[in-house]
């Protein structure tokens, strides 16, 4: 028997997991970028990376398809998406740039989110932000075709996600920071959405309901790993399934994605994920090894001390403001 989603809201749905492999993805990319996870040998670090990615964008590709379903209007859409993303992502931008002198064109790429494509514009303080780039392209490029073909369009992400990963394989592309190399993974939780919504039918959710989600993870982790390149052509498929599997029925990992502490993660994970670098630069990471790493604990304090102030102080009235506008466009539709 099939598990129904645990829903808490009555619009649209809400899955209390979701807050918890968010929690999960964050942790992952941290403790990749800023610990040492293992010997250098075993390559730990860029296989914890590329999997806390795997998870981070499925749930990106499951909110934004979810959001386009539920509520179908493009211009609100980009409005709740961009106020979301753009305010604290521009901030760190005038922040950082200056600080490592960067060109015009540096700056133009970053500030307009194309910074991840080539000849690549990313600098020692926003390698990260090509996962950022990714998105906001995703974004734009879902809102144009739901804008042609409305949500009929959107039963196409599956060929599209599927076209994205033969071309990785036809080109070798087993991990990249492209858009068009990369994006079949937030394409496969946008197909996770629409297996959720019934777009298919019964029997996926069937499946995703008797596979073993520890099972999944081994195999999540095999596919992230750079020495086995074959296996990471699944890696977006495999952390949609485990997030799925996790939707569709109840196991112990259920309650483990459910602790508060997951959830409280979660609620600041762009902030940190954005700002993280900042304090592991510099001073930060000077020094030999020991020095480097005894410093670990207060990069740590500051990442999340002010990711806390970021969500609650700075990004939270620019969401308020993007919901504010919404809302005035509705009444005027009226």
């Amino acid at each position: 028997m099939i598990q129904t989603p645990k829903l808490l809201s009555k619009k649209m749905p809400y899955y209390a997991v979701l807050d918890g492999w968010r929690g999960i993805s964050i942790i992952c990319i941290l403790a990749a970028h800023l610990l040492p996870l293992g010997l250098k040998s075993w390559q730990l670090n860029a296989t914890f990376g590329v999997l806390g990615m795997s998870l981070f964008f499925t749930l990106s590709g499951f909110l934004i398809t979810s959001t386009l379903i539920y509520y179908p209007n493009v211009p609100n859409f980009l409005i709740r998406r961009l106020c979301r993303i753009i305010p604290l992502a521009w901030l760190f931008l005038l922040v950082t740039l200056p600080m490592v002198n960067a060109s015009l064109e540096t700056c133009i790429a970053h500030f307009l989110f194309y910074a991840n494509l080539p000849p690549f514009w990313l600098t020692e303080l926003t390698a990260h932000f090509w996962s950022l780039c990714v998105e906001v392209q995703f974004y734009l490029g879902i809102a144009i075709l739901f804008a042609i073909t409305g949500k009929r369009g959107l039963l196409l992400l599956p060929v599209i996600a599927i076209a994205v990963t033969l071309g990785r394989i036809w080109h070798q592309q087993p991990v990249t920071i492209v858009t068009y190399y990369r994006v079949d993974e937030i394409l496969a939780g946008a197909c996770l959405a629409l297996i959720v919504e019934q777009k298919f039918g019964q029997q996926i959710p069937r499946f995703l309901s008797w596979i073993n989600p520890f099972f999944l993870i081994v195999l999540l982790m095999i596919a992230s790993h750079p020495v086995l390149i074959n296996a990471n052509y699944l890696r977006p498929y495999l952390a949609a399934v485990l997030v799925g599997s996790t939707l569709f029925q109840k196991s112990k990992i259920n309650d483990f994605l459910q602790t508060k502490l997951l959830a409280d993660v979660a609620s600041i994970s762009y902030a940190l994920y954005l700002i993280h670098p900042l304090f592991a630069h510099g001073w930060f990471s000077s020094g030999g090894t020991f020095i480097k790493y005894a410093k670990r604990p207060l990069t740590f304090l500051l990442t999340f001390g002010f990711a806390y102030l970021s969500t609650f102080y700075f990004e939270k009235p620019w969401i308020n403001l993007g919901k504010r506008w919404i809302k005035q466009r509705q009444r005027a539709s009226f």
